[in-house]
């Protein structure tokens, strides 16, 4: 593994251990060249995804921008660390799963925003405003509705 400050191939293992709840590796490494320290973290990919974008583009599934959006939506709310990681973990594991290596953007949104409302409605709310492009305050007014029919719209 390449040292990230000096650019030495010759790094070593200090520590190993399961992360992610054991579906992933967590190391510590050192670089003997300039003391540097730093983790990785190594995972089984079952297969190489393709996101078929709604405009027909194609690009390489990336684990990092799936984890970035879903904890840009979990911001300060109160759901441990350790279980955003295995939602994540589980979303990618559910994708691998589905035996195509083609999968539409589409499908990968709905799969977030169901897991997302089984754990928390705010970021729910919060993932759905930018998935489905929410524009004005109305649009939140109407889904909330849509998660609460019985209760009333105000009238203002």
């Amino acid at each position: 593994m390449r040292c990230p400050f000096c650019g030495n191939v010759d790094t070593q293992v200090k520590d190993s251990r399961p992360a992610e709840d054991h579906v992933a590796i967590r190391r510590r490494r050192f670089c003997p060249s300039c003391g540097g320290r730093f983790t990785t973290y190594e995972r089984v990919q079952l297969r190489d995804l393709v996101v078929v974008k709604t405009n027909g583009r194609r690009e390489d599934f990336d684990r990092d921008k799936l984890e970035r959006s879903i904890r840009i939506s979990m911001q300060k709310r109160p759901v441990d660390p350790e279980r955003i990681d295995q939602m994540i973990s589980g979303i990618v594991r559910r994708l691998e799963s589905m035996g195509d290596t083609d999968i539409p953007s589409k499908k990968i949104g709905e799969i977030v925003m169901e897991t997302l409302a089984r754990i928390d409605t705010v970021a729910y709310v919060r993932f759905a405003s930018v998935y489905k492009n929410f524009q004005a305050a109305d649009d939140f007014e109407d889904f909330v509705h849509e998660l609460r029919p019985d209760v009333p719209p105000e009238v203002t």
